[in-house]
């Protein structure tokens, strides 16, 4: 009997793995890489410039288990499919694993696919291909150039400023955004102004009539055909006397029907910014989210299902199979007046977009929100929801409104010609003032029976209104404002921005934003971006010295610059060679020309609480702060405030328990806490809560004495422990809500620290399950060199 042909398949993740072994028969098995199993080692620049930039990748250290597992396998295998994800970095990922398991190249088989359902892994495995050199070339080539911008810079802002700093290729140009923007608000001047509306009742021409005439706000534009600006109450009031005596008549009304066109389905960067405009969530929440969705959810009988196509992507293209059932399910749902003749087609205006890539959306218009509710998580729901929506919605008809523009204008009867105001700013001849009222109504809802009804600013419907009608005052309301600085970035509108300068790329725009608040050059507040005195620093140092590095239009030029190594226009060591040039004598300049922060620190007229030393100012990671001149035999310190002032801490009436005295609430890394006024005699600290530490309830036991756990936050973090403690000191880390990988476990991968502090994830059954990983399945990291 012949033997069976083994298939061996090789993804990223156990979830992708799952979803896919379902489709291939018994000749197929699959299994996972967890992601990278090649890179650069981190201890050193690995990358030979002397020749030909020749990177130096090794096996990462937490997967040489794992790839001795697949070598394994591999050599029992008559053909290996490599099936990472088709992007840029799924390539590299295969190429990887080709070298590292040593694999020839007539059992090499590599598959792609756009979305994990059956017919679309079945097409592909009919269709394999080789490897597309020209993808990983332009990886590799993001990958060098990142590593020598953060590998040969990082070091210098060390010698000149403070340890621990980094810099980034792509990252310290959005810092620089971020930056600017702040001291475009800290320099903005704000003026007065004011604004006076009418409220205006129409009149019945019948004297008898029973019917009252209905109000409506109209807006004051103009005075005499110059536009109004009013710059004082005083004159906002002379203004509005001579309101009062006027009589206002309708001069123009002008009625047109305006359509609102479906948007577009959903590429990376719209489903950030919708994500954390309608969610509230943060862009690295939204890809991971998507990413399990993308990857399969268990959703019942059917087991695990790919619920959405790939995530990273900038196309708005569709496939004809996916409109055929979309249109059939819009008919089906909501009638044929919402179906389009022909379906939208959404064209992009960004150059370099992947036409071969789809828009993200369902798999299947047929697994509608409500209908898998039940097995997604709260927040898996909403993103569907959000996807599912604006798929179906982008090839509906457009939403018709009725829109009137009236134009009313305010004179005394009788007085074309007038007399010039006294008193008042506005003096001219005549006193005639114009006032404009808009209103728009809904005649048809189309597509946003599904996205929604956007109100816009002021949306009334009018009364029915004709030229030369009169109008009754009712009431006239002046307002005061001030003119407001730009915005400050949010997530949505610093991706869109980074999108717009071509900055980065979707598979990078989440971990972009990630990097700079996790180095201390940015923070969020209210979900708004506050460039830090810190990340001002770094900026200004990068700018002075390494302007071409921080320039955005040559951020962008890189990027069109890999886009064009993917394309086979250019190669890829020609880039490398054309950057490094510029920069490794901008890199020899700075070295002996940037002026250090570092030198003799600045004097205060602080005095140290600990020693009775004088304290002085200091430079550290997370900016200004003072510290003890007596340094490193007194090791206080204290924070500043944004004044350059030392921060006082915030008094409160609750007393120490342990010594009596007052606790104070300071301010640490990990946010706000009481701490107690009589430090360092007394090193008594709480949470704002009171509890020595904030505790969460849960649903688990502890396995050592059965009493329930519960989450606290402690210096590293939060984590779990015993409610029976100090009688019994149990504590673990939080699980990650990722399953261990290895067959028949179970365990949830859970953080760890290793004894140099690094964070790797770990099976919470050790040591019955030893499996351990630097990053969880199905979680990509696009963060590129020493950021």
């Amino acid at each position: 009997m012949p033997r069976t042909k083994k298939n061996m398949v090789i993804v990223e993740s156990p979830a992708k793995a799952k979803t896919i072994g379902k489709f291939l028969g018994p000749s197929f098995f699959v299994c996972s890489s967890m992601g990278h199993v090649r890179d650069l080692p981190e201890r050193k620049l690995s990358v030979d410039i002397e020749h030909d930039f020749t990177p130096e990748y090794k096996i990462i250290p937490s997967r040489k288990k794992l790839v001795s597992e697949l070598l394994a396998d591999s050599k029992k295998a008559d053909a290996i499919y490599l099936a990472s994800d088709l992007d840029r970095e799924g390539e590299a990922i295969a190429w990887h694993l080709s070298k590292a398991l040593e694999i020839p190249d007539e059992k090499a088989r590599r598959v792609t696919f756009n979305e994990i359902t059956k017919d679309a892994i079945l097409e592909a495995f009919k269709h394999p291909g080789p490897i597309n050199m020209a993808k990983v070339n332009a990886q590799q080539a993001r990958r060098i150039l990142d590593r020598l911008v953060g590998y040969q810079i990082s070091p210098l802002l060390w010698k000149k400023i403070t340890k621990g700093l980094s810099a980034g290729r792509v990252q310290s140009v959005a810092v620089r955004l971020i930056v600017e923007r702040e001291k475009e608000i800290k320099g903005f001047k704000q003026q007065e102004y004011w604004k006076i509306t009418a409220e205006l009742k129409t009149l019945a021409r019948d004297k008898d009539a029973l019917t009252d005439g209905k109000t409506f706000k109209s807006f004051l534009q103009k005075f005499n055909n110059e536009n109004v600006e009013i710059k004082s109450e005083a004159q906002a009031r002379d203004i509005i006397n001579e309101l009062r005596k006027a009589e206002y008549v309708v001069t123009s009304v002008k009625k047109q029907t305006k359509r609102n066109n479906a948007p577009p389905p959903f590429t990376t960067s719209l489903l950030q910014q919708q994500a954390s405009t309608r969610l509230q969530f943060s862009a690295k929440k939204t890809m991971l989210i998507a990413q399990q969705l993308y990857e399969g959810i268990d959703i019942g009988a059917e087991g695990a299902v790919g619920l959405i196509t790939y995530m990273r992507t900038d196309s708005f293209h569709i496939s004809e199979q996916a409109l055929a059932s979309c249109r059939k399910l819009i008919v089906d749902k909501y009638g044929k007046n919402y179906l389009p003749e022909k379906p939208n087609v959404h064209a992009s205006d960004k150059k370099g977009t992947q036409g071969a890539h789809e828009a993200i959306r369902p798999t299947s218009v047929e697994y509608t929100p409500e209908s898998i509710k039940n097995f997604l998580t709260k927040d898996q729901y909403r993103l569907y929801e959000l996807i599912w929506n604006r798929f179906v919605a982008s090839q509906m008809n457009p939403a018709l409104y009725a829109v009137t523009d009236v134009e009313i204008v305010a004179q005394h009867a009788g007085d074309a010609d007038g007399v010039p105001l006294e008193n008042s700013a506005v003096n001219a001849t005549p006193r005639r003032y114009l006032f404009k009222a808009k209103g728009r109504e809904l005649l048809f809802d189309g597509h946003t029976i599904v996205s929604g009804h956007e109100m816009e600013k002021d949306e009334q419907i009018l009364p029915p209104l004709e030229k030369d009608r009169k109008l009754e005052l009712r009431e006239l309301a002046p307002t005061q404002h001030f003119t407001q600085p730009p915005p400050r970035f949010t997530e949505a509108s610093l991706v869109k921005t980074l999108e717009k300068m071509g900055i980065g790329r979707p598979s990078t725009y989440a971990a972009i934003i990630s990097t700079i608040q996790d180095r201390g050059y940015v923070k969020q507040e209210k979900r708004a971006f506050y460039a830090t005195e810190l990340g001002t620093l770094v900026t200004e140092k990068l700018m002075e010295h390494f302007p071409k590095i921080m320039d955005v239009q040559f951020t962008s030029h890189m990027e069109d610059e890999l886009d064009k190594i993917e394309d086979e226009k250019i190669g890829w060591l020609d880039v490398l060679k054309e950057f490094y040039e510029p920069f490794k004598i901008d890199l020899e300049k700075a070295v002996g020309e940037m002026k250090s922060v570092k030198g003799t620190p600045e004097e205060s007229n602080q005095i140290c609480s600990v020693c009775g030393q004088p304290m002085v100012i200091r430079w550290g990671k997370h900016g200004k702060f003072l510290g003890c001149s007596a340094f490193p035999s007194c090791k206080n310190t204290l924070p500043l405030d944004e004044k350059g002032a030392p921060a006082s801490p915030e008094t409160t009436d609750q007393k120490c328990e342990k010594c009596g005295s007052a606790m104070v609430i300071k301010t640490s890394r990990h946010g706000k806490f009481l701490a107690c006024s009589a430090y360092p005699n007394c090193k008594n600290t709480k949470s704002l809560t009171g509890e020595t530490s904030r505790i969460e309830p849960t649903e688990e036991k502890c396995e050592k004495c059965g009493s329930p756990m519960v989450i606290r936050s402690g210096k590293k973090g939060r984590f779990m422990g015993c409610s029976a403690y100090p009688k019994c000191r149990n504590i673990k880390s939080l699980p990650t809500g990722v399953k261990c990988p290895k067959e028949g476990c179970g365990g949830d991968l859970i953080p760890r620290r290793s004894k140099k502090g690094g964070i790797f994830f770990g099976c919470s059954k050790y040591p019955e399950c030893d499996y351990i990983t630097n990053e969880l399945p199905g979680v990509t990291d696009t963060t590129n060199g020493k950021q």
